[in-house]
């Protein structure tokens, strides 16, 4: 977590590396930070971005004694979405849908590119919310939810009943909630996913099958569930070499932000994800990866992913770039520059 009043001191890996007069690549490939007495990451243990207290690398880096980090809990500590999800004793897939809530929506801060939220913020949503004991053993659908529930808030309906009940079927959702049964069954098999993959990462030596069975899931009902779970922990595998390339893209001056790549999986079974180049300069309109093929171009900001994942054609704004899957960030730019420029 960022202790209170430490939000201004947090560094990425990227500002570790500027600090170093290296680039990112070269210093993930080095990896200085996982020498013996360099500070620990002050993100959760398994976040996709790693974040450090820079009070304490420029410590580290004079030769200095790294100061301790103040202890306690404080109300302004920022958590980020694994640690919410703890503090709540809910799976972080789940805090992904409760972090949707009008007051956690306000509350929301960016450090270092990852949503933190003031452990107040999420003390109180946690104050707030309805019993869900009571609710689950009173059978029938819960109340409140009327006749049908409104598609946005069916992913947080189906994961407090998946939280009272792991064995829970897509009918049971149906019955409860009033929704159609391929939406309870599509929500279900989300939620498991996301835990499933939670789990594996927590347990490496498991299995997606084997996690499922250890969280309380029925064979028979998560054969999606495990084979999408593959899936997401693939993309996450592969997530920071995406958000390289966004970096890259981004000071090319083809992107107005360094945003994270948006990832997709369509079928459950594979990743694709797309960077829109939005930038005055930029070569062309989205660069699109599949874990299939590697990089192509694509001739739409809006739509840069084919519906289903389809492999376009060459041709009308789409070329495939050469290099293999995961080219480094560099040729990917080398790629995209305009032989004019």
């Amino acid at each position: 977590m960022i202790r209170a009043g430490r939000q201004h001191l947090v560094r990425t890996l990227a500002d570790l590396a500027a600090q170093q007069g290296v680039g990112i690549d070269h210093y993930t490939r080095l990896k200085p930070y996982a020498a013996e007495g360099f500070p620990a990451p002050v993100s959760s243990e398994g976040s996709r971005t790693r974040l450090y207290d820079g009070e304490q690398v420029d410590a580290y880096l004079l030769g200095k004694p790294v100061p301790p980090l103040p202890d306690g809990e404080d109300d302004d500590d920022l958590l980020d979405r694994r640690e919410c999800a703890a503090l709540l004793g809910v799976a972080p897939n789940s805090w992904d849908i409760y972090k949707k809530d009008p007051a956690l929506a306000e509350a929301r801060t960016e450090a270092g590119g990852v949503d933190h939220w003031p452990r107040r913020a999420v003390q109180a949503f946690q104050d707030s919310r309805p019993g869900r004991d009571a609710a689950a053993t009173r059978g029938g659908r819960p109340p409140r939810t009327g006749d049908q529930v409104p598609r946005d808030q069916v992913l947080a309906r189906v994961a407090e009943l998946l939280d009272a009940d792991p064995t829970i079927s897509a009918a049971t959702v149906t019955e409860r909630l009033g929704v159609h049964r391929n939406t309870g069954q599509d929500a279900l098999t989300r939620l498991r996913a996301d835990r499933i993959a939670d789990h594996v990462e927590a347990h490496p030596a498991l299995t997606p099958a084997e996690a499922a069975a250890q969280l309380g899931y029925p064979a028979g009902q998560v054969r999606r569930a495990t084979a999408r779970a593959g899936t997401i922990l693939r993309a996450r595998h592969v997530a920071p070499y995406l958000a390289g390339v966004a970096a890259a893209l981004h000071t090319a001056g083809w992107t107005s932000q360094e945003a994270v790549p948006e990832v997709q999986f369509p079928g459950d079974d594979r990743v694709v994800a797309a960077i829109v180049l939005d930038g005055e300069r930029a070569p062309v309109p989205a660069v699109v990866w599949d874990e299939r093929y590697g990089w192509r171009t694509a001739a739409s900001r809006r739509h840069p992913i084919a519906k289903g994942g389809v492999l376009p054609s060459e041709g009308g704004g789409v070329r495939y770039l050469t290099g293999g899957i995961t080219p480094p960030p560099g040729d990917v730019v080398a790629a995209l520059t305009p032989t004019d420029a």
